[in-house]
């Protein structure tokens, strides 16, 4: 059964009709570029084939309310549009008002009122194919497949930046998860064949071939099924570290500070500040290292970049866990070209940019891995860059 045959079951069930539409988005892939996105610095991600599916309708009650329902619950969650202002913003450090899956449509519909938007009543269910926890933003998944629906629905009108906008704000204050705005906006506007170079504080984003599979290439990715959450301790600590180390050095943000600066600011920073600083900043070289050298040599002349990205958050930003370590190793000793974890840290994936042909020698390689290592099984499969949030019927 595919996802928008199970998105449009799940609406019949909780509707008794058809819906109106079917919108989804993709999830991602960050290339390279991790925790620059809140530091407004560089990012270079891309849109995989794994979406979220939104079967989504007008109610035919007349009742000013929202439903939304889920593959990832059991229960479907109702509230009054007008409740909206008073579940949310969820405080800092709290739990949301309603179950965290809901939190993420339900924050979408308040953002887009918030931000002028009027409509009547809506049913929405939810399926998808984007790994949990991966990683690989199943979270701005959702949020673009909602906020497409009900710009439509409601005539809202809102550009796909605009509406990256309204997802990271669902994630940001609905959630209570302290993220940037890469993933919404490479589930946005994702395009086939291509990463997107985004300009975290300006947001503009320019569109990079990747032509991976031009060149004989494939990117594995590798989920170590090591769950993680955006919204607990580890990830909030670091961009706290990030916004001291600004703050120590002056400037309104990270991406004020460059590799030349390094010096002056080891001087002035307690080691760990420092280490933090530093991912950052030389994250953000390698960022513009990368549209570079994909510019002017194609991918296959990105490998150590990416090893080096890997380096930089397993030693100076901590985020690496023995299970990524392993993945990126395996990889890398069974010949791919470079590999690196992506995503927020703390579990998730890692990916392994690796010759096409070479997929079941590198995949056997990381199991192997893992079993000798005691880790559970990880998942792998191989991602191209895909279209981003459409309607699709």
């Amino acid at each position: 059964m595919t996802t928008e045959t199970t998105a449009r079951e799940l609406f019949a069930s909780l509707a008794g009709r058809e819906p109106d539409g079917i919108w989804s988005a993709p999830g991602r892939v960050n290339l390279i570029g991790e925790h620059t996105d809140y530091n407004e610095g560089f990012v270079l991600p891309f849109a995989i084939p794994h979406r979220t599916v939104a079967a989504v309708g007008l109610r035919t009650d007349g009742l000013g309310r929202v439903s939304v329902a889920s593959t990832f619950a059991e229960e479907p969650v109702e509230v009054a549009l007008d409740e909206l202002d008073r579940l949310f913003p969820t405080p800092a450090g709290a739990q949301p008002a309603v179950p965290e899956w809901a939190a993420y449509p339900l924050g979408v519909a308040w953002a887009l009122q918030d931000a002028g938007a009027t409509g009547s009543g809506v049913d929405i269910a939810i399926a998808s194919d984007v790994p949990v926890g991966a990683g690989l933003s199943s979270s701005a998944a959702i949020e673009g497949a909602a906020a497409s629906a009900l710009n439509d629905l409601w005539n809202a009108d809102l550009d796909r930046t605009a509406l990256a906008r309204i997802g990271r704000r669902a994630e940001n204050e609905a959630v209570g998860a302290p993220t940037g705005i890469m993933d919404q906006m490479a589930s946005m506007i994702g395009g086939v064949d291509t990463a997107i170079f985004l300009d975290c504080r300006t947001l503009e984003a320019q569109q990079v071939p990747l032509a991976v599979a031009e060149a004989g290439l494939a990117i594995l990715v590798m989920d170590t099924r090591v769950k993680h959450a955006h919204s607990t301790g580890g990830y909030g600590e670091r961009r706290a570290a990030c916004e001291r180390g600004a703050a120590i050095m002056g400037v309104p943000s990270l991406r004020d500070v460059s590799v030349d600066d390094l010096t002056r600011a080891q001087e002035l920073m307690d080691d760990v500040t420092f280490r933090r600083v530093r991912h950052v900043i030389t994250e953000n070289q390698r960022v513009l290292d990368t549209v570079a050298v994909l510019r002017s040599e194609g991918p296959r002349a990105i490998g150590d970049l990416l090893v080096a990205s890997h380096a930089s958050m397993r030693d100076d930003f901590e985020i690496s866990v023995p299970e990524l370590d392993t993945a990126v190793e395996a990889a890398l000793a069974a010949g791919a070209l470079g590999a690196r974890m992506t995503g927020g840290g703390f579990g998730g994936a890692a990916i392994a940019l690796i010759e096409a042909d070479a997929e079941a020698a590198v995949s056997a390689a990381v199991e192997a891995a893992f079993a000798a290592a005691g880790h559970a099984a990880p998942a792998l499969f191989t991602v191209t860059p895909s279209a981003g949030a459409r309607r699709d019927a």
